[in-house]
């Protein structure tokens, strides 16, 4: 099985009713990690282009940056934890993968240098 990665990133603000400082208003300049994997190569010895999975990344990271991830449809009354940004953007991978010959390993979302989460899902594609 091979597997490739890349890594992207993205402002946004946000709370979260967990209690205590995180219920306040506060931002992350968010980083995400995405790696997708194959059983095989293609003709030109990939998973995937990079380029190609940077450009799936950045349409649906655009939506996100520079946002109060509260107000977005998708998070309405969802908590926008980075455990639930991870999943969205999971998601809207594995959408860009379908009917490709890859499919989607797992979405790290990091807040910060030493707070992560990381989304694998149970269908990948």
């Amino acid at each position: 099985m091979y597997e490739a990665s890349i890594r992207k990133s993205f402002s946004a603000a946000h709370t979260l009713d967990i209690g205590g400082k995180c219920e306040d208003l506060h931002g992350h300049n968010f980083t995400v990690d995405i790696t997708v994997r194959s059983q095989d190569l293609d003709s030109e010895g990939l998973v995937v282009d990079f380029r190609i999975l940077k450009g799936w990344t950045d349409d649906i990271l655009n939506e996100l940056d520079h946002t109060y991830l509260n107000d977005l449809p998708h998070f309405k009354g969802l908590n926008p934890s980075s455990e639930s940004v991870a999943r969205f953007i999971f998601d809207r991978i594995v959408e860009k993968v379908r009917n490709k010959n890859i499919t989607v390993s797992k979405v790290t979302v990091w807040e910060s240098n030493s707070a992560w989460a990381t989304y694998r899902g149970t269908e990948s594609g």
